[in-house]
């Protein structure tokens, strides 16, 4: 697993996609930074963990605001 920096490339754009989910200040035009064909699964798998890490925050801090706030 991740075993070439295309993998972790892929891993890592579909992870900050969603862990990150407003659009981008500066839009990406052009080339496609990696090959999405070729490394698909690594993307999608890095959308489902950023997902996932997503509402995890998103429960902690419900949870803090709970606990500290009412």
């Amino acid at each position: 697993m991740f075993s070439t920096p295309d993998e972790r490339h892929a891993f890592l754009i579909g992870f900050s996609e969603v862990l990150c989910p407003w659009k981008p200040r500066i839009p990406m035009t052009g080339r496609c930074p990696f090959p999405r064909e070729k490394e698909y699964h690594y993307y999608a798998f890095g959308r489902g963990v950023g997902f996932i890490s997503l509402l995890l925050i998103l429960v902690g801090i419900i949870t803090l605001f709970k606990e500290f706030i009412l």
